[in-house]
């Protein structure tokens, strides 16, 4: 293992830290009675505290020296005074000349008691008395220094290296912590809405025998004992589908889904989805509910549309996607073959694969030339039937399905149906669409899964479904563009 230079002198630090008597990495307990951010909202003057956490300023001055600490809610000022300073173990005169002068560094996890004040600059500051060092860190943070000029150097900003040590990127980045805190209140709000609708929170299989519920290439592995391979799941629908069979009136699950494509800025093989199904709904009923569930979401996270307004609650825009075609490339597409369609890619200038049946190149139109102009929010309906093979037909509209997705800020947020409950129709739609997956030669997902059908054949009540993008929702409320931001550890290449 190839040490640095730094390392190196940060290795001989914590040897000659031991050398004092010192443990740098104690198993004790260390007690704490406060955080940064409470004693910032209840200042008492000469209070008591014992505080934890990462050190991460400090500036020796002659007999006393300033420092800041962080923990997990944010950070306060330190004092240090030589004639005051103690640690266990450690003669009075090397805890300050010694040990906090020349072997605590930057990074440094320490734990510290003392009691509060304010500077001459009304600055909090906590004037310590004890230090404990509870974690030597052998490797330098990145410092942030800014020139005179206000440039800023050595900031830790590259996005490769943000992503592969996310652990650094928290730690320096302040506003970064504040992404992931954020999505786990937006989760949570989520939760909440649909625990007061009497909806029932469940966990299906993440292995599965059988990858079903969506087109997509599955991760394959093998389970020894079984003797069987199994997929990690691409879906979790149609188990979901099987608790409203087996008589639960509405169930959801926050679900890890895994699919082997392609990475990029909206696509992480990894990804987070919200699925929920209801018996005895439909299409319409889901696009009020979603209306009202997203809403309550963008009001209490004061979510901005275009030109950096708040959001206003007014009712979504509906559009089919067919007039949403028409609207923005003036083809009418209703009725039209697959020679027809390709025709309209040349003259649109749209690239296409020859492979590609009829209802891939409707969607790769919409997506090239249409999604882009839905900012504020609006639900894309009535999707042709052959891109919806788990949805019921139209009731009223021939050759289309009862389906829709939420696109907001030109990206689908939620993808959702009448589900199809006709256990002979989902058969035949199914096996059409392996079909169709085999003659792509790319795609491992070629089953039918049997039990599912099986299940159908029991009955399954009328039921309205919806998949929410649960990453997608959370890079537009916190204003991101990459859905790496909004995950702790992304998928990323190996390096060479």
């Amino acid at each position: 293992m190839s040490l640095s230079e730094q390392k190196i002198i940060r290795i001989n630090k914590l040897n000659e830290i031991k050398i004092l008597g010192i443990n740098p990495y104690p198993s004790k307990e260390y007690l704490i009675n406060n955080t940064a951010e409470n004693i910032r909202k209840n200042f008492i003057n000469k209070k008591k505290v014992s505080i934890a956490g990462r050190l991460m300023r400090l500036r020796i001055l002659g007999k006393a020296s300033f420092g800041e600490i962080k923990d997990h809610t944010g950070r306060i000022q330190i004092y240090l005074n030589k004639d005051n300073l103690y640690i266990d173990n450690v003669k009075k005169e090397d805890v300050y000349n010694v040990f906090l002068k020349k072997l605590l560094d930057i990074g440094d996890i320490i734990g510290i008691k003392g009691f509060l004040f304010t500077t001459k600059m009304n600055e909090i500051t906590i004037n310590v008395k004890e230090l404990t060092l509870l974690s030597k860190s052998i490797r330098p943070l990145p410092q942030v220094k800014i020139s005179k000029d206000k440039k800023i150097y050595d900031e830790f900003s590259d996005v490769e290296q943000r992503y592969r040590m996310r652990y650094v990127d928290l730690i320096v980045n302040d506003k970064v912590k504040n992404i992931f805190l954020k999505r786990t209140k937006i989760i949570k709000k989520i939760r909440n809405f649909l625990d007061k609708k009497g909806y029932i929170e469940v966990d299906t299989p993440i292995l599965q025998p059988i990858p079903g519920g969506a087109v997509a290439r599955p991760f394959i592995t093998y389970h020894n004992s079984l003797g069987i391979p199994l997929y990690l799941r691409i879906a979790n629908e149609l188990y979901l589908k099987r608790l409203i069979v087996g008589g639960f009136n509405g169930v959801y699950e926050f679900s890890k889904n895994f699919r082997n494509e392609g990475m990029d800025r909206y696509h992480n093989p990894e990804f987070t989805v919200l699925e929920l199904y209801v018996a005895y709904k439909d299409y319409y009923w889901m696009m009020n509910f979603t209306e009202k569930l997203i809403t309550s979401i963008f009001m209490e996270f004061n979510y901005k549309v275009k030109h950096n307004k708040i959001y206003d609650p007014i009712p979504f825009s509906r559009i089919s996607m067919l007039d949403s075609i028409k609207k923005y490339t003036g083809f009418d597409i209703n009725n039209m073959n697959k020679s027809d369609l390709i025709k309209i890619c040349i003259v649109l200038k749209i690239k296409y694969e020859n492979k590609w049946n009829k209802c891939k190149i409707i969607e790769h139109i919409f997506d090239e030339k249409c999604k882009k102009n839905y900012v504020d929010p609006t639900f894309i309906i009535d999707y042709p039937i052959e891109m919806s093979p788990l949805t019921k037909k139209h009731r009223e509209k021939k050759n289309l399905s009862e389906r829709f997705e939420l696109i907001i800020n030109g990206q689908e947020i939620a993808n959702a149906y009448s589900e199809l409950n006709d256990p002979i129709d989902q058969f035949y739609r199914l096996k059409k669409q392996i079909k169709y997956k085999k003659e792509l030669k790319n795609n491992n997902n070629t089953f039918i899964d049997e039990d599912f059908i099986r299940s159908l054949e029991f009955g399954m009540p009328p039921t309205a479904g919806i998949g929410i993008g649960i990453d997608r929702l959370i890079m537009l409320l916190t204003g991101n563009k990459s859905i790496q931001e909004v995950l702790f550890f992304p998928q990323m290449r190996p390096k060479k």
